[in-house]
Order: C-alpha cells, then structure tokens, then sequence
C-alpha cells in the first residue's frame, strides 16, 4: 500500500501525534508512507519510523489581502497536485479541514487515486470563515470519503457538506509512550510525596485553563498536599502565569511548557483533569487513563462522553459549570478509594481504543474504496 498523508504541520498537537501513530503502524507492516506538510519540518515534534518519507512544501506564507491569499492557496493546491502525481499513492488522506479541501481540489480528476478526509474538531465550534466553510461544503463531494471523530461530527458532516460518505474512526491511543525532547522531569518540579493534579494541552482559550485554575484556588487551602502541573505553550501563557500570579498560587500552580517525555508525567501523577470548551477527541484524555488515571472532564462537544464512562472510569461535568468542577474536583482529591477504583477501569481504554483496532477501521475503508485489481 502506497498512502500520503496530507498535514497543514507535523508540530506539537493531536492530529500531528494522531498523523505520526498512524504512519509509524502503517511503515512497521512494510506500507510505502509519505507524510506531506505546507509548514517546514523544522517545526516537527512527533518522532517518524525511519520508513516514513517526510516532505515539506513551505508554503506557509501570510497573505496579505485576500487576492494574495486566493493565489497562494492556488500555489499551495498546484504544489500538492504535483506531489500526488510524483508518489502516485494508493491513497491520499487529509487531516484537518484546509487540508482536506487543498487535497479535494489537488486530487480532483487524477485517475486510481482514492482520497479520505479526516475531520478533527467537532466543525461547527470552530467556524473557518466563508470562505473555507463554502469550499469544505462543495469539495467534501470530491473525496471518496470523510471521517469524524464522533456521531456528533459525523451528522454535522452529514447534513451541511455534499460528502459522498461519512463514517466514524477515533482516534487510537499509543501505549506505553517513547519519550522525546524536550523533556521536563516531574521529580525536579515537585514533591515526590506530594499529590499531582494534571491537566496537559494548548494554552488557548479553548482549554479554558482559567476555569480550571479557578477551580483549584477554591480547592488549594482544603488540599494542601495537592499541587496543579498544566503542560503545554500556547498564546495565553502570559495571561494564565498572571492569573496565577494574582491569586499568589506560583508554588501550587505550575506551568513548565511542553514536555516530550509524557509517559513519565502521566505515571506521576494522581488524576488527570480537562477543563475544554470544546474538543474534538482528546488524545491526552485518551493517553491519561491509558496509563491508569481517573479522568474528570467538562461534558463539552465532543469527545470526553465517547472516552469517559461516568461513574465507571471517571466522571463528566456540565459544560462550563466551574462550580460542578471544584466539587468533583474535591470528591475525588478527597477519596483515593474512588480515584483508584476509577483508575483500575480507566486503563480498558487501552483495548477499546487500541491501535490495532482503530488501525483495522482505517484498513477496512481502505480496501472498501480501492479499486477491485489493488
């Protein structure tokens, strides 16, 4: 099997690990596998089998009027259009939305190539602008399929695209992790003896990491053998440092950045927490209880109701409800009998989100769409 995969970048986030999994599985079995990128590979985070062929188009320039805009996605979509004629894959699957439109519109009319796009936001709690909403709705017709994350993505991409099919594939989870720069030791930011409450992603409003810094001032006094470790970069890190600065929480409340080595700060730590506004399907969610931690999480679109099993393996949160968060918060900070009883049930996603098992979905749809002689 020859397949290209179609990525805006391969720098830290979840479509980008979700992107390196899948290609890492798929070079292991002997399959021909190209990860094509508009933005430069210097920016890459995730660690490729070294099979993976890696090329960067580096045509990420910002336009600066909308006619500059509409020629450089014309280049960007020519470019492409050339890659797939120079590899000639099997398959062609896009990751995330202005990918897969580029790709609909690089792919369209080339003879034997089967094209899938994967969606991996719940699309209509991250509008793109006419402009991308309009082209998403015509050109989805073009591929042979689209993928979402949930039953809520896949009737979105249902009823407002001209999508020939719809199915669902989540994301499957990589267990035990391997480690990369840059790593961040647990042991040398906090107390070993110490309680950890963690919560790792961008620092961006969608995390709504304030709610969650929020929550944990009102908990700090009742638990003071507890401390919070936010992992991740983003735009807002000045504006939450300050958050945590004005409540006088710098000791308790940490923000190290992005850490490579994941595995050794989910094995750490004691609960896992995840404050969203929305997601698509979580992949630190997922990662978390895969490495034995109860999980709590706003019931946001999409993804934590399809990950956690309330009352089971963790528990879900009105969306937006701070205060509903600091009491689960307490409940489970305060009984170790329920985290850990939470915890024994959490590591199952380990099975149900495996990679042989979603690998096998995205298998079953390659052999359904590929021509009969492939």
């Amino acid at each position: 099997m020859r397949l290209l995969i179609f990525i805006g970048s391969m720098s830290c986030g979840g479509a980008e690990r979700v992107s390196a999994n899948l290609a890492n599985y798929w070079a292991a079995k002997g399959w021909e596998i190209t990860i094509v990128s508009l933005y430069p590979q210097s920016l890459d985070f995730y660690e490729l089998h070294p099979a993976v062929k890696r090329i960067a188009l580096e045509l990420t320039d910002v336009s600066a009027n909308a006619l500059v805009g509409l020629w450089q996605n014309i280049s960007r979509v020519i470019a492409l259009r050339r890659m797939l004629r120079q590899i000639q894959p099997d398959i062609a699957l896009g990751m995330m939305t202005t990918a897969n439109v580029l790709m609909a519109l690089a792919a369209w009319g080339l003879p034997n190539l089967r094209t899938i796009a994967a969606e991996h936001n719940h699309p209509p709690q991250l509008p793109l602008g006419f402009f991308w909403e309009t082209l998403r709705r015509h050109t989805y017709g073009f591929l042979n399929a689209v993928t979402a994350l949930t039953s809520e993505g896949e009737s979105w991409l249902k009823s407002n695209t001209n999508a020939q099919r719809v199915l669902v594939i989540p994301n499957a989870v990589t267990w035990p992790l391997s480690g990369q720069e840059p790593r961040i030791s647990p042991s040398a930011l906090y107390q070993s003896e110490r309680k950890l409450l963690l919560s790792v992603g961008r620092l961006d409003a969608q995390k709504k990491f304030d709610w969650l810094i929020e929550a944990f001032s009102n908990l700090a006094d009742g638990h003071r053998d507890w401390d919070l470790v936010i992992l991740g970069e983003g735009p807002l890190r000045t504006t939450l440092e300050g958050q945590v600065r004005d409540l006088g929480l710098e000791l308790r409340i940490l923000l190290p950045g992005r850490a490579g080595n994941m595995a050794e700060w989910y094995e750490s730590a004691d609960l896992y927490v995840m404050s969203s506004r929305f997601e698509g399907f979580p992949m630190t969610l997922v990662e978390a209880m895969a490495y034995g931690l109860a999980a709590i999480s706003f019931d946001c679109d999409t993804g934590p109701r399809d990950i956690i099993r309330h009352e089971l393996d963790g528990l879900l949160v009105p969306p937006g409800d701070v205060t509903e968060l600091t009491a689960d918060l307490d409940r489970l900070m305060s009984d170790a009998l329920t985290r850990q009883r939470f915890a024994e049930r959490a590591v199952e996603v380990r099975e149900r989100f495996s990679m042989e098992k979603v690998a096998g979905m995205w298998e079953k749809l390659f052999e359904e769409i590929l021509p009969e002689q492939k």
